[in-house]
């Protein structure tokens, strides 16, 4: 199935980095009191029940068949419930920066996973344009790099963070397996996230964790922004991108996202911009740019639209 390009893809990637990059903040007042499992538990089941409002609303069928659920279920487990409690285990044990340098590492992930299943080429300028945004986003949080220390918990965390960006990256190879067979991205996304909320429900048992909610507003207008925004629109953003421009490309939201969320920072949390990190930033756009912009006469461009 050939899925060309389309003059929305600037605003789909755009919507999901500048809303991904401002759950940042949102997640601060989610940890403490109510345990990361349950939390994110919450998040997706509110936000399957707020996309499956609006599906049922918008007369889009939520109906498919059991083979169908086992896809939409294990793309949603993969994709909304083990990989975010896989980030907030690493956010435990690591600074928030070392995991978004982890978590960028996924846009190598997602193209190799592409060439294996998929059979998709694996451009060189993918690989260029990978290796200059990861060390973008290296540098933007170089500080905190430093200041980690090997072993212990840092070790720890760097583990949790990258099994996390695998589990993701796996996630959205579903995603594309699933679009492929037809399957209807909103509609499938309401499932896979109460498929996802319902994985974190049983990680959290399994583990032990207490059921506990906070009633606080910071806690609970939080919740709301993370389900409403944070996953249902930036979700179905990104979703309705990676069928546009296929897995390689829309990997590169990730490379993005720090920059947003370092921008937010500088506004509500004075951070102090440094010539290091504005040449991360510099590298992360470059990076985005050799990523998003089309190569005339490569066979490249094509395929990955065809393996949306």
């Amino acid at each position: 199935m050939t899925i060309a390009r389309t003059p929305e893809t600037p605003t789909l990637f755009a919507a999901a980095t500048l809303i991904w990059g401002s759950t940042w903040l949102g997640i601060k007042y989610q940890l403490g009191v109510v345990a990361p499992e349950v939390s994110v538990a919450y998040r997706f089941v509110l936000a399957a029940a707020l996309l499956g409002g609006w599906c049922l609303a918008t007369r889009k069928t939520l109906r498919f068949t059991p083979a169908q659920h086992a896809y939409i279920a294990l793309q949603g487990s993969l994709m909304f419930g083990l990989n975010y409690v896989g980030v907030y285990w690493a956010e435990q044990h690591a600074t928030s920066g070392l995991v978004a340098v982890l978590f960028s590492t996924i846009v190598f992930m997602i193209p190799i996973g592409a060439r294996f299943v998929f059979g998709t080429p694996l451009a060189v300028r993918t690989l260029l344009a990978a290796a200059l945004g990861v060390t973008g986003v290296a540098l933007l949080f170089l500080p905190e790099i430093v200041e980690a220390r090997a072993g212990g918990d840092a070790a720890l965390g760097i583990v949790y963070g990258l099994v996390a960006t695998a589990i993701a990256a796996a996630g959205n190879l579903v995603a594309v397996r699933n679009q492929r067979a037809g399957i209807p991205v909103l509609s499938s996304t309401a499932w896979g996230m109460l498929y996802g909320g319902i994985v974190a429900a049983i990680v959290g048992t399994l583990v032990g964790v207490q059921w506990t909610f906070d009633m606080r507003a910071p806690y609970v207008l939080s919740l709301l922004y993370l389900s409403l925004f944070g996953s249902v629109i930036a979700f179905g953003s990104y979703l309705t991108l990676l069928k546009a421009v296929g897995p390689a490309r829309s990997a590169y939201v990730s490379i993005a996202i720090p920059v947003v969320a370092l921008v937010l920072s500088t506004l509500f949390e004075s951070y102090q911009w440094s010539w290091v990190s504005a040449l991360g930033v510099v590298l992360a756009i470059v990076a985005n740019w050799i990523a998003m912009r089309p190569a005339p006469g490569s066979l490249e461009p094509r395929r990955a639209r065809q393996d949306a």
